[in-house]
């Protein structure tokens, strides 16, 4: 299970081996390993010919922002918790654009302030309330 859900995560994110070698040697704890992680020992990992090791599935699952059990295949990542997201100091995108630290913490502040606030909102009726249109076009 763990080489399918990470070349799932990895394919997911865009990103080649190198990209993602080079992303997990620049985490903040990326010196607790004692090598560097290489293009070659994560497709390695991703074809199941070696296992890695306890501190490497750590750093894959924080940089993913799942956990190891999701990772090992012991649970599934059914939801995510936005809250960790927009303060977790990873960098984040909006329909391309980057999102700065400011605009991650209003971002916050205005999910959090509206999931405090509808308590106290009335039900909606249908006048005045536009659906919202998902729907994106590439």
């Amino acid at each position: 299970m763990f080489p399918e859900r990470l070349r799932a995560l990895r394919r997911g994110q865009k990103m080649t081996l190198a990209e993602l070698a080079d992303a997990l040697n620049a985490q903040p704890d990326a010196d607790l390993t004692t090598r560097k992680n290489t293009p070659a020992q994560i497709g390695n990992w991703e074809r199941n010919l070696r296992t890695p090791s306890y501190l490497e599935v750590r750093k894959l699952a924080e940089f993913f922002n799942v956990t190891t059990d999701y990772l090992s295949g012991r649970a599934e990542q059914e939801e995510y918790d936005l809250g960790r997201i927009f303060l977790s100091g990873k960098p984040l995108t909006f329909n391309g654009e980057q999102l700065s630290s400011e605009d991650r913490y209003e971002l916050f502040q205005l999910m959090n302030g509206y999931l405090h606030g509808r308590q106290q909102r009335s039900t909606p009726d249908a006048f005045g309330q536009e659906e919202l249109d998902l729907h994106f076009d590439n």
